[in-house]
């Protein structure tokens, strides 16, 4: 019996300090629900801003410690623009070091979050960058088209954990 209990009492103190749940930065307690309006594009990449927007409310929604609502239910409004796409040359065909075999894409986003019902008050604000590589065998333009979702969902991800934990 004394073997019992005190198996018991080490099982549940293993667990003492974990909670459910994402660990909210405290001046973002109250927020519980985020309004994604379409991002501001400042690049000549068509269609970047609806991939931007895609990506961070799905970033958001697999994070799950905010629900995604209408400008009307929202709590707060994360305001976005991808202010930058940055290629450089991860490597080179070995024959001809001006044509590149391998690429790499930086995004990068500034965003704010604001309060909904008073967009002057500015909950938090950052930059974010997401970096990815690809070959630029074939064709390049469909290659860097491919290319930019992915640099966004990472680019998403890194503002998600900043808004979700703290950091």
């Amino acid at each position: 019996m004394f073997k019992f209990v005190l198996l018991i009492c080490l099982l549940s103190a293993s667990c003492t300090g974990y909670q459910l749940g994402g660990s909210k930065p405290t001046h973002l307690s109250h927020i519980r629900s985020i309004h994604v309006p379409l991002f501001e594009n400042d690049t000549l990449f068509v269609r970047a801003e609806t991939h931007g927007t895609n990506s961070m409310v799905d970033a958001l929604t697999r994070d799950g410690t905010y629900k995604i609502s209408t400008a009307e239910s929202a709590d707060a409004v994360l305001l976005g623009r991808i202010t930058n796409l940055d290629y450089s040359q991860v490597s080179s065909i070995r024959t001809d070091s001006l044509r590149s075999e391998e690429l790499s894409l930086t995004v990068y986003i500034e965003w704010s979050l604001v309060e909904a019902s008073n967009s002057s008050r500015i909950l938090e604000k950052g930059r974010s960058s997401g970096r990815t590589t690809f070959f630029a065998r074939g064709n390049l333009n469909i290659a860097r088209t491919n290319a930019l979702p992915d640099a966004l969902r990472r680019a998403c991800e890194s503002t998600t954990a900043r808004l979700a934990d703290g950091f």
